[in-house]
C-alpha cells in the first residue's frame, strides 16, 4: 500500500469519529453529513485492510487497530493546527511552548515574564502547568521546567535554581515552635515525595515523627493549605517569597535540605528554533 494514497478526508473523519465515538458527532464537528463521515471512514478501512471500529447498536467502539491509530492521528492533527495558528497577519510568528511545574511558574517565572516580553516582543510563549510529570514529545512541548535531579531519559537538562526545602506555616503556628522537635505536635503536610520530611529532620538532627494526613501533588496547593492554618508545609521557600514577605507564611527554622533543583529540559538531539534559543538564553541568564 502506498502511503501517499491514504485519503486525508478519511483520516480526519476517523479521528473525529474516534473522539466522539459517533459518526453523527464527527459530522457536526466537520460540518458534513453523518453519511459522508461513515463513507469516508469505510473508504479508509478498505485502503488499510482493517476494521477501525466495531459498529454497535448505539454508537461506536474502537477496534484494536483503531486504538493504535487514534493517538498518532490526534497528535499529528494537533501539531498541524498549532503550526497553522502561527500564520497570522501575513507573517509566521515565533512561538515557544513550555510545560512548567506549577510551583516554579507562580513563584518564579510569571513575575519575570514582563521582562521577557520587553526583550522579545515578537516571541509568543505558551505555558501549561503541571505537577512535575511531563512528556516533552507526547505533549508537543519545546521545553519543560521541572524539579528533580536532572536525569530524565532522552533529554538535555540545564540547572536553573536550587529548590531547598524548609518548613513554613501560618504565623499562629510558628509562634508555638521553638525547636525542630516541636513539629512532632503539629500536622505535617507532605508531598508525594515521601522521604522529604525524613531528610529534613535528619538535617535538623532530630527524629522524624510519623507523617500522617493529606498528601499533595503540588507545592502551590500545599502552601495554600499552610496559609490557611492546615499544618506545617515543607516547601521550596524561594518560590514563596511573596507569601513570606507578606507575613502569610513564616519560616520558623533556618534549617533547609536540598532534595533537587529546577531544571530547563529539552529533547535530546532536537534542533532548536531561534525563538527557543532566545528563550533558553534569557531564562538561564535570569536564573544566574
Amino acid at each position: 500500500m502506498k502511503r501517499s494514497h491514504l485519503p486525508l478526508n478519511g483520516l480526519r473523519a476517523f479521528e473525529a469519529s474516534a473522539r466522539h465515538l459517533s459518526f453523527t458527532g464527527a459530522g457536526l464537528e466537520l460540518r458534513v453529513t453523518q453519511a459522508a463521515v461513515s463513507h469516508q471512514v469505510k473508504g479508509l478501512e478498505e485502503v488499510l485492510g482493517v476494521r477501525l471500529f466495531r459498529r454497535l447498536p448505539r454508537g461506536l467502539a474502537l477496534s484494536e487497530e483503531g486504538e493504535a491509530l487514534l493517538p498518532v492521528l490526534s497528535d499529528a492533527f494537533n501539531r498541524i493546527s498549532l503550526t497553522l495558528d502561527r500564520f497570522e497577519g501575513g507573517r509566521f510568528s515565533d512561538i515557544v511552548t513550555i510545560g512548567v511545574v506549577g510551583t516554579f511558574a507562580s513563584g518564579w517565572l510569571i513575575p519575570r515574564l514582563p521582562s521577557f516580553h520587553r526583550a522579545y516582543p515578537d516571541i509568543e510563549l505558551r505555558i501549561s502547568t503541571n505537577n512535575n510529570r511531563v512528556n516533552l514529545a507526547a505533549d508537543g512541548l519545546d521545553f519543560a521546567i521541572r524539579f528533580g535531579d536532572g536525569s530524565w531519559q532522552g533529554t538535555e537538562n540545564t540547572a536553573l535554581v536550587p529548590g531547598a526545602l524548609s518548613p513554613a506555616c501560618a504565623p499562629d503556628i510558628a509562634a508555638r515552635l521553638r525547636q525542630p522537635s516541636d513539629l512532632a505536635r503539629e500536622t505535617l503536610l507532605c508531598s508525594y515525595r515521601e522521604d522529604e520530611w525524613q531528610r529534613w529532620f535528619d538535617a535538623a538532627g532530630c527524629d522524624c515523627p510519623p507523617i500522617k494526613g493529606v498528601v499533595f501533588d503540588s507545592s502551590v496547593t500545599m502552601a495554600n493549605a499552610a496559609v490557611q492554618g492546615a499544618g506545617v508545609a515543607l516547601l521550596p521557600v524561594t518560590m514563596f517569597s511573596r507569601e513570606l514577605g507578606a507575613g502569610q507564611l513564616v519560616q520558623p527554622f533556618d534549617c533547609s535540605v536540598e532534595v533537587g533543583k529546577y531544571w530547563l529540559s529539552a529533547q535530546r538531539r532536537r534542533q532548536s528554533s531561534q525563538a527557543m534559543t532566545a528563550f533558553a538564553g534569557w531564562l538561564i541568564a535570569e536564573a544566574a
